[in-house]
């Protein structure tokens, strides 16, 4: 199962609202995650820093294939966007890729 790892910035002030919107996540997004094979979904906050780490069943590609293309994560990342600055890959319209560079199993 390929790893996803991924960082973005909260906007001064908005972290209480970063979380207020995640905990409501609406049912068509977790159905979209699903489809795209994604599991094991955490994100981790220091500061105004993101950090978030999902699994891909079907693989990264796939997944990014399937979120890039979908009127729910443009919906979502539209609402998001007041709160959130997040670099996106030109290629692939997702959050470029984190290298990892340890890994201790």
């Amino acid at each position: 199962m390929e790893k996803y790892a991924w960082k973005a910035t909260i906007k001064e002030g908005c972290l209480e609202e970063y979380k207020r919107r995640h905990d409501a996540l609406p049912d068509d997004m977790k159905a979209l995650l699903r489809e795209a094979g994604i599991c094991n979904y955490t994100i981790w906050n220091v500061g105004n820093e993101l950090f978030g780490y999902y699994e891909c069943k079907k693989g990264i590609d796939f997944a990014a294939k399937v979120q890039n293309s979908s009127p729910v994560v443009a919906r979502w990342d539209e609402y998001m966007a007041d709160i959130l600055i997040m670099e996106k890959d030109p290629k692939t319209g997702a959050q470029p890729l984190l290298k990892q560079v340890f890994s201790f199993d």
